[in-house]
């Protein structure tokens, strides 16, 4: 099996029972070359040779047909799919089912499918036989191509097939209370249970009984039945009422729809009965005329999917389109989500009307009811909140491998600390580093290694390129991060999601330490033990571009950490770099990969460490990586609430405007708010100046100039040199930070807290710190701090009321003094603390940008104060 060779769990499994069993349909006569499948001959099989030894490797050790017309070195079949127009649109699988099979299990071929094009649109590259995957919408013409890869004197069968259908009858009984109901149509068998807090469970299987392959690997653990619900019978439909909703079951044919309590209002409604196949099964819902989608996980370039098609699987496309990330959740602006409860992959059309289908022969759905915010806390109820980072992990990482490095030759792992000095030396935060790659790279000295980052304030991180089963021993020498990959990994998302659950452990069995991973392929459930990484990637402004969309839109299937590379890691351009550096730097968590990139002008070998492509670029690099270290108390409280919520801080505007259109517009795509208060505007192009800023409605503050807009309304022109992120900052908010030139949370100065703030210019804002010792998971037992702020503006005066910090933990100070950064329209004629004033020395204004400063003494935490500006003559 050949990185990247990775297959979805469903597939390897599911269609080893379905692929060849193959529905009934006339055969298509396959020559040795290729065959056509069409709704007259509905399947197809085609024998290889015998293979007497494998290749040993990827689809690279294969010579060109031309070379090979006996398929004596691999295997080449052509498939030819004639379709109707819309054949796809709803059939549960979504493509056409193919697979190879063999006879000895522990022999290996690989399966890879090609378009007309060259493309490569579907493949099944592990270690399961069969090998089976989809293609999907299969329309045309497909080039498979299959690799003996580790044989032994061994053949395969490879099958394809078109997916028959059966649609659910007319409801045959109707039966249960306190809150579970079975319903059977035919031989369908289907159960509705309602949950406490909103949720409610629908599954439906035509084999007549209910299963739950999943088990508690992506459901942690079964909310508790709500009993409180009653049913009745309207004539063409069952209804079962609960407090949050009616579920409607018609009877002819069967379907179901989902109501508020009125009964009246849509939530959701099948306009079609369920449908299944040999491997499949799609629901059909009637959508509503302004209804919009969201979720997936991470859709390459995508946030909202109305009138597309979103897949659920693992594309190894780490590109724009691709979805190696994705999840079986989505999220409707009707006030409802879904979660498949499944590891099979599927396909979600959100036409008119909406199909999702999951390639597996059942239905095991979770709906959780509320609005966008409210249904992704319930979602992660269920599959897990994102986890609590260590504060380390919010810092930049720097990745690269120090002992056998094919592009940079022999080194040794102690050489890392010369980077960790580059970083010191060039005051730039450094929180991880990544010392080997996990292909071969190996360490060596890693305790040595280890005290010498930590020496440097950063931590130890690792490629997991043996597995895991060595991870207790690396943490024990001093690693404190993990990045998972998928050439270890294993078939399936299980295996993914079991790797980041096994590894989070493995950090926190062995040390007292948060775990910390990163991985690159997941499923639902993978955030409440990773980061999710983006993948292997190569720089140019459309990259910039599409990430946008891509982090923002995988907050909406609560996602709380996802990124990508710095600047990518196979290329490198100082320009884009900078660029690339200055809008992730509002990301919480970042990484540069370093040694394998090539200059995009030089066509030399590029390292990529944020100082040495020289001036301006250094200076701007630093600017940003010190701006994120400084505002490390508000991102870190974003990830408290995220793990309280499940609702990350890098949001699609539409998150926080969910009434407002011109959030869901292309130009608000390409932005995205850190918190409810940064609205960053990256520019993704040559050039400097920033066009279609779109700025929803309420007051924004330039983060740089002081200038204040007034929403709706959309910023063009707006002049961005290098230097320079377009930064806006929502009237009310109140933003924590460390001291100016702060470089690591270990050397900060604990006894100073600076506060950002924006007052409205009437009302009262209000923001509550969080703070804990940062790295330990003493959090957990409720060894943390709160300290609550309001800001309020009466046209006379504005006061910030600063509350008592309440809880405890190690390394809590007693005191502190602060820094209030006030932004406004005027100086005002005196400063007051605790009613008294202010001597003029504490305090000044700045007349180009509107800013009051004052500094405070130091003051007791235990102890609440007033800040008073007064304005009034």
């Amino acid at each position: 099996m050949p990185w990247p060779a990775w297959v979805p769990l469903g597939l390897a499994t599911a269609l080893a029972a379905t692929v060849l069993a193959g529905p009934a349909p006339a055969q298509a006569a396959a020559t040795a070359s290729g065959a056509v499948l069409d709704p007259a001959h509905g399947s197809v099989s085609w024998q290889s040779p015998v293979y007497a030894k494998g290749t040993g490797g990827g689809t690279e050790t294969c010579p060109d047909a031309a070379a090979d017309p006996d398929n004596k070195v691999c295997d080449r079949f052509d498939l030819t799919v004639s379709v109707p127009d819309g054949y796809w649109d709803d059939n549960p699988e979504g493509g056409v089912p193919l697979a190879v099979k063999w006879e000895k299990p522990s022999d290996d071929f690989d399966l890879y499918v090609y378009d007309d094009h060259g493309k490569q649109v579907a493949s099944s590259a592990g270690t399961a036989d069969p090998e089976a995957t989809v293609i999907p919408r299969a329309s045309g013409t497909y080039h498979v191509l299959v690799v003996p890869y580790d044989v032994h004197d061994n053949s395969f069968t490879g099958t394809a097939y078109l997916p028959a259908t059966t649609d659910a009858g007319d409801l045959t009984s109707f039966s249960g209370g306190d809150g579970s109901y079975t319903v059977k149509a035919g031989q369908l068998t289907a159960q509705a249970d309602f949950l406490t807090g909103g949720r409610l469970r629908l599954q439906a299987d035509p084999s007549g009984s209910l299963s739950d392959p999943a088990g508690t690997d992506i459901v942690r653990e079964q909310p508790a039945t709500e009993r409180h619900t009653s049913s009745f019978d309207a004539g063409d439909y069952y209804g079962i009422r609960s407090p949050q909703a009616v579920l409607r079951v018609y009877k002819k044919p069967l379907r179901f729809g989902l109501y508020k309590p009125d009964n009246r209002t849509r939530i959701w409604q099948e306009d079609k009965p369920l449908r299944w196949s040999t491997g499949g099964m799609r629901q059909s819902l009637v959508r509503g005329a302004d209804e919009q989608f969201f979720g997936g996980g991470e859709q390459n370039g995508s946030f909202s999917h109305r009138g597309q098609t979103m897949y659920v699987s693992n594309s190894f496309d780490w590109d724009e389109g691709g979805y190696n990330n994705s999840q079986p959740f989505y999220l409707s602006s009707a006030g409802y989500g879904v979660l498949r409860n499944t590891f099979a992959p599927g396909v979600y059309t959100f036409g008119s009307p909406v199909t999702t289908g999951q390639q597996e022969r059942r239905l095991d759905a979770y709906y959780f009811l509320g609005d966008a915010k409210q249904v992704i806390g319930k979602y992660t109820a269920l599959a897990g909140k994102p986890f609590m980072p260590p504060v380390y992990g919010l810092e930049p990482g720097d990745s690269d491998c120090y002992l056998h490095n094919a592009n940079r030759g022999e080194r040794h792992t102690l050489d890392a600390l010369k980077i960790a000095d580059g970083y010191t030396q060039n005051q730039m935060p450094l929180g991880w580093m990544l010392v080997n790659d996990g292909y071969g790279c190996g360490y060596e000295n890693l305790e040595q290694t280890a005290k010498g980052l930590q020496d440097h304030h950063a931590q130890l991180g690792l490629w997991t390129q043996d597995g895991i089963d060595k991870l207790a021993d690396q943490v024990k020498a001093g690693q404190r991060v993990a990045k998972l990959d998928v050439a270890w990994v294993g078939n399936g998302y299980k295996f993914a999601l079991d790797a980041c659950d096994a590894a989070k452990k493995g950090i926190e069995a062995n040390s007292d330490a948060r775990g910390f991973v990163w991985l690159p392929v997941s499923w639902a459930g993978a955030q409440r033990c990773g980061v999710l990484w983006s993948g292997d990637q190569k720089l140019s402004w459309d990259y910039i571009r599409w990430q946008i969309p891509t982090y923002a839109g995988a907050t909406l299937s609560g996602i709380a950490y996802n990124t990508g590379d710095v600047g990518s890691i196979y290329r490198h351009d100082a320009k884009m770099y900078a660029r690339d550096l200055q809008w992730k730097a509002f990301l919480p968590a970042i990484m540069t990969m370093d040694g394998w990139a090539t200059d995009l002008t030089t066509k030399k070998p590029a390292d990529q460490q944020p100082w040495l492509d020289g001036e301006p670029y250094t200076s701007v690099n630093r600017k940003y990586l010190q701006l994120k270290e400084r505002l490390l108390p508000y991102m870190y409280t974003l990830s408290a609430e995220a793990a309280k919520t499940g609702v990350g801080s890098v949001r699609p505007l539409w998150l926080e405007f969910p009434d407002d259109p011109g959030t869901l517009s292309d130009q608000a795509k390409y932005e995205f708010l850190s918190g409810p208060d940064f609205l960053v505007a990256p520019v993704y192009q040559d050039t400097d100046t920033r066009d279609g800023i779109y700025l929803p409605k309420g007051t924004w503050t330039d983060y740089w100039t002081g200038r204040t807009y007034q929403g709706p309304t959309t910023v063009n022109g707006y002049h961005a040199p290098l230097d320079t992120l377009p930064l806006f900052v929502r009237e009310g908010a109140i933003v924590p930070m460390w001291p100016k030139g702060t470089t690591s949370w270990q050397t900060r100065d604990r006894h100073e807290l600076d506060w950002d703030l924006y007052p409205a210019a009437h009302g009262t804002s209000r923001y509550t710190l969080y703070e804990d010792d940062g790295v330990t998971r003493d959090f957990a037992q409720g060894a943390a701090a709160t300290q609550r702020v309001s800001v309020h503006s009466d046209g006379n005066a504005t006061t910030v009321s600063v509350g008592a910090s309440r809880g405890d933990y190690a390394g809590k100070v007693d005191d502190r003094s602060y820094r209030f950064t006030v932004h406004g329209d005027s100086a005002p004629r005196q400063v007051l603390l605790d009613g008294r004033r202010l001597p003029a020395s504490a305090w000044s204004y700045d007349a180009g940008t509107d800013v009051t400063t004052v500094t405070t003494p130091s003051l007791p935490l235990d102890r609440g104060f007033t800040v008073r500006l007064v304005d009034e003559r």
